[in-house]
């Protein structure tokens, strides 16, 4: 398989894969090492940055993901007549801060650190996808615990964790005595 294959089987992967996928899983699903498709994976991105075109290749974190650019996001709106998504509020935004810089965390935690009941806010940032199950913490009782997904970073454009912005401490600003 040449180049020009590799980055052709590798677009084709993410068109259909729909979500994230890492070079290592589409290298198995080629049989090539991993480095090949790595560079492929670089090699589409750059074009696409660099051409008209109405799609990007994200990096999110360890992933990549075909998807359509932002700006023609309500020509792609119109055309599917996707009702537009309700913005969080505020209850759901601090939920879903709480559990950005703190997961995975349980409900509990979530609880405790915002004083209310978070079920409902919960359930909406699970069913908007912007929050997952990751598993049970090793606590009495084994908790669900919840971390934020992909879909979390797309929407907020963070390619890792680690694009978070710094938290503020209490002592910013305060005089010292």
């Amino acid at each position: 398989m040449n180049q020009k294959q590799i980055k052709a089987a590798v677009e084709a992967m993410l068109f259909a894969a729909g979500d994230p996928v890492s070079a290592d899983k589409l290298a198995a699903a080629v049989q090539l090492p991993q480095t090949t498709v790595e560079t492929a994976l670089e090699e589409l991105r750059v074009r696409y940055a660099r051409e008209d075109s109405g799609l990007c290749l994200l990096h999110l974190d360890t992933r990549w993901q075909l998807a359509t650019r932002t700006e023609w996001a309500d020509c792609i709106r119109r055309l599917l007549d996707a009702r537009r998504s309700v913005p969080l509020g505020p209850a759901a935004m601090e939920t879903l801060t709480v559990i950005a810089y703190n997961q995975p965390v349980s409900r509990a935690f979530i609880e405790q650190v915002r004083g209310v009941d978070s079920s409902s806010s919960v359930s909406s940032l699970l069913q908007k996808g912007l929050i997952e199950e990751a598993g049970r913490l090793d606590l009495p009782g084994r908790p669900v615990s919840f971390r934020t997904t992909d879909v979390f970073l797309r929407c907020f454009g963070l390619s890792s964790l680690a694009d978070l912005p710094p938290v503020r401490g209490d002592q910013e600003g305060e005089a010292a005595t």
